[in-house]
């Protein structure tokens, strides 16, 4: 399929979705916040990847959302009419909503997602890698919560997302600022993962680490990612109920097996892909 925004192919079971406007800094225009979710639930339901790589093209991954998506909002352009203000403000809230979702679909895959970062990434661009569950940067990398400076919240999960990466009076003081911080402060803060010298180097240890991913059982790096999300949002208590249940329904005693024979037979494993899931079901 033909994407305006992005690039998607799939090879040993990693899927590389390329973000494709460069001559933009890859800004979020409307159809990429259309694009997005559509790509990640379709390969999070098929069978055939294990894994994701979100990269992009250019000097910079992105420069966050392109303001082409608040055309016509009469809310943000202040031309609100007082008597059809609760309608017009609950169609932003419902914009809102759905925008949200195109990043929270990145957490709700069963596949793990690894953003590989150069250059900019700024407003929308925080929204959507902090959703992600790796993220590795270029050494010219730097990260912005660019609301603030104009002149609104971020709404689309950098400040639900990103304190649970990083000290929250870290994340005070960025979404307070506005400031640029740079690759090397975001390692140390463990925002990323991993710094490296060009956007090629970063690419090739990106997809080594997905390729190790996927040559897991599928099914236990579902669950871990599922079990990681819950506990993250839950108590412990709750988090140790929820993978007792989690493993008595999805325990694979076959992957199991598998591993532990190749192991034995010094080979890799080999393990079934999901099994794809059909018109949401």
């Amino acid at each position: 399929m033909t994407y305006t925004c992005f690039n998607v192919e799939t090879s040993n079971h990693v899927a590389h979705v390329r973000m494709t406007r460069p001559e933009r800094a890859n800004s979020m225009i409307p159809e990429f916040w259309q694009e997005l979710p559509e790509i990640i639930d379709e390969l999070s339901a098929g069978g055939d990847a294990r894994a994701i790589v979100l990269s992009a093209e250019g000097r910079h991954f992105c420069s966050g959302m392109d303001l082409s998506v608040f055309a016509g909002n009469n809310i943000v352009s202040g031309q609100e009419h007082s008597q059809h203000g609760s309608r017009q403000r609950a169609a932003f809230r419902s914009t809102a909503l759905k925008l949200q979702r195109t990043f929270s679909c990145l957490e709700e895959s069963r596949l793990p997602v690894l953003t590989a970062i150069q250059g900019a990434c700024i407003g929308g661009g925080i929204d959507m890698v902090s959703a992600t569950d790796l993220r590795y940067a270029t050494e010219d990398a730097f990260f912005c919560i660019h609301e603030i400076n104009i002149g609104m919240t971020a709404d689309v999960g950098t400040l639900q997302r990103m304190p649970k990466l990083v000290p929250e009076g870290v994340v005070r003081e960025l979404a307070y600022t506005g400031r640029n911080m740079a690759a090397a402060e975001a390692k140390e803060r463990g925002f990323v993962n991993e710094i490296y010298a060009d956007h090629d180097e970063m690419l090739t240890a990106v997809f080594e680490t997905a390729g190790l991913i996927a040559s897991k059982s599928p099914m236990a790096i579902w669950g871990t990612k599922q079990t990681l999300n819950y506990g993250r949002d839950h108590s412990v208590a709750d988090g140790l109920e929820y993978i007792a249940t989690w493993n008595a329904a999805m325990f694979d005693t076959d992957d199991m097996a598998e591993a532990f024979t190749a192991s034995t037979e010094n080979r890799d494993a080999e393990f079934p892909n999901h099994r794809p899931f059909r018109d949401g079901f």
